[in-house]
């Protein structure tokens, strides 16, 4: 049976996914597409800059220009709302992200980011890990075994990823660029374009190597879209350097005083420099190299990142724990410990107050725990801490369908019903009621385990099989036995309970 992070040990991660980056890079990425088309219909514009992290204002100098562009983004671009106002001699195009394609967006960047993270935790080589998500924007990464939380910690929330850009001509707006410092010298800085040429989502695999000098550096191979943006915008800028753009997102504590408290707060940083910047001497295909590492570790962590995946949007870790090897010893014998002395005062309190019926109820309960143990085995079911406590509460719940029964049965003989009818009015009549109260408490178990998350899951997921395995030993198996050794012959007397009742 596979342990929980409680029992096993390991580390417990709750990241955020930052969705409002998320909807910028699309907007980013289509605004980019846009104006690029928009040149080379060669329909002059002005602006493009994204407002509310929602829209795009594109200007236009008369209404015809701007009639082309419309044409051109409704025809091409149905996720934009669009609308045409003026201002002066100005004439806008406002192009809106519908709600829909919000959703969309917001929804694929949650996605992608699971993937991307159940990809680094394979190569982590981690086993049984448990990558699952939480609510709209929120996933949740349980790793067994692992102590390493600054290695996992770099691993999973590493936003690293790449874009290419051609080196901004002397001559080009500064609306048109961007200025970005060279990762090994931030006194280096320079301009490059604001179209994307190609990203790391891009990429389809990457290894870290050495070149012929002894020093690190990453093969890329692209995938086709990739390839073909690359070849595409090399083709036609032979002798202009292409630049690689290293971006990365993360998080820094700062601690200060505030009314003579210590307080930690965690800031958000956005970090983009360039670590290769090279002419371009022929059309690239979709391999190539990066080169400008500044060690084997960051170029093979690099490798590893681009080779997993990268994130649709950043992600910030929102909670973290860790839990020793020791404490997952001492919940596991605490656990046992529990449910050992909760079996065993239920099995002396039905033999002593039950006697022989009692003794039938006891079996039932031994099987009923042996049944939940094999299920939960069969269907791979992780067992946590609260786990071993809906395995305790089974216990008490199983029993309460024999207690039930039995004292039906009590009922029966104490109105002068004949030991047999006795048993089987005791089993038929109880039936409903217990019925009744296990759905009831089943269907309250299937909403914990669709709406909670980690150790209630696994208390959910306990208690669901429990109450089947339950109903199975309290009704089914309990009366096989009572069948075998009362059916078939004729009865004066039942041993069930204080003195022997007679019929």
């Amino acid at each position: 049976m596979k342990l929980g992070l409680d029992l096993r040990g390991g580390v417990h991660f709750l990241l955020e996914v930052d969705m409002e980056t998320a909807l910028n890079q699309r907007l980013e990425a289509l605004s980019g597409q846009i104006k690029r088309e928009l040149r080379e219909e060669r329909i002059r514009y002005r602006g493009g800059d994204i407002e509310d992290q929602t829209r795009i204002v594109l200007s236009f100098r008369d209404e015809a220009a701007r009639t082309e562009a419309f044409e051109l983004v409704r025809d091409q671009y149905n996720e934009f709302l669009l609308d045409e106002t003026t201002e002066g001699d100005e004439f806008l195009l406002t192009l809106t992200l519908s709600e829909a394609e919000v959703r969309n967006i917001q929804e694929y960047a949650l996605e992608q980011n699971l993937t991307t993270i159940r990809n680094r935790v394979n190569e982590l080589g981690v086993a049984e890990p448990l990558v699952q998500r939480q609510g709209a924007d929120r996933i949740i990464v349980e790793l067994p075994g692992v102590q390493d939380t600054a290695q996992a910690k770099r691993v999973l929330g590493a936003t690293a990823n790449l874009e290419f850009r051609m080196e901004a001509r002397q001559d080009a707006p500064s609306a048109e660029t961007e200025q970005f410092p060279f990762r090994d010298n931030a006194q280096r800085t320079a301009r490059l374009e604001r179209d994307v040429i190609a990203t790391g989502n891009n990429v389809a695999n990457a290894q870290q190597a050495f070149d012929e000098n002894g020093q690190p550096q990453v093969n890329i191979t692209m995938d086709s879209v990739g390839g073909d943006l690359m070849n595409r915008a090399t083709r036609n800028n032979i002798g202009r350097r292409m630049a690689v753009l290293f971006i990365e997102y993360r998080t820094e504590t700062e601690t200060r005083e505030v009314n003579g408290e210590i307080v930690e707060t965690e800031n958000r940083v956005v970090e983009k420099g360039i670590i290769s910047l090279a002419t371009v001497q022929s059309a690239l295909g979709s391999s190539f190299r990066i080169t400008g590492l500044d060690s084997i570790p960051e170029a093979a962590e690099l490798a590893l990142l681009l080779r997993a995946g990268a994130l649709a949007a950043p992600m910030y870790f929102v909670q973290e724990r860790t839990i020793g090897p020791s404490l997952g010893q001492k919940n596991i014998d605490a656990g046992m410990m529990s449910v050992m002395l909760g079996f065993g005062l239920v099995l002396l309190y039905m033999l002593a107050f039950y006697r022989g019926f009692g003794l039938v109820a006891n079996i039932s309960l031994t099987l009923n725990l042996m049944l939940l143990v094999a299920c939960m085995s069969i269907l791979s079911a992780t067992l946590t801490l609260p786990g071993i406590a809906g395995i305790v509460l089974t216990v008490g719940m199983a029993v309460d369908a024999n207690v039930l029964i039995f004292e039906r049965i009590k009922e029966e003989l104490k109105a002068g019903v004949p030991p047999q009818s006795a048993i089987n009015a005791g089993y038929g009549r109880a039936f409903v009621s217990i019925f009744d109260a296990n759905i009831t408490t089943l269907l309250v178990a299937v909403i914990l385990f669709a709406m909670g998350s980690g150790p209630v899951k696994g208390f959910a997921v306990t208690l669901c099989i429990g109450i089947l395995t339950s109903m199975f030993s309290g009704l089914m198996v309990s009366r096989g036995i009572v069948n075998l050794v009362y059916g078939g012959r004729r009865v004066e007397k039942l041993s069930i309970g204080g003195k022997l009742q007679n019929a």
